[in-house]
């Protein structure tokens, strides 16, 4: 019998409570363990809910591998189906999408950088 394995996605998080109360309190995930190399370390931390599992994590790197250097691993490959290119998207983020060969459409974002000194008003 082959073996079976299940991919699971980690969301970078900024703020513990407000992931909590989104995930735990909005959406019914049940939090299923959490983990801290000690009291003073970043959250890692897995949620479930109805069999879907999310890794919800506040390490720096986890599940923002930079998308400049993500889209050249990936353009570097010559993969004949897809060529992403990275855009920025109205809600102030540069976006990279590819399309599976079902359709699916997988979106990386990242946030765009505010100009230094630049005024908002």
């Amino acid at each position: 019998m082959p073996a079976t394995f299940h991919a699971i996605p980690i969301f970078r998080i900024f703020d513990v409570a407000k992931a909590q109360e989104f995930y735990v309190g909005f959406l019914g995930f049940r939090v299923d363990w959490e983990h801290r190399f000690d009291e003073t370390a970043r959250l890692y931390m897995q949620v479930s809910r109805d069999g879907l599992l999310l890794h919800l994590s506040e390490h720096h790197g986890d599940a923002s591998p930079g998308l400049e250097a993500y889209h050249r691993e990936i353009t570097a490959k010559g993969y004949r189906f897809m060529r992403p290119g990275i855009e920025v998207a109205p809600w102030n983020a540069r976006v990279m999408e590819v399309i599976d060969p079902f359709g699916n459409r997988l979106r990386f974002n990242e946030p765009v950088e505010p100009v230094r000194g630049a005024s908002s008003g």
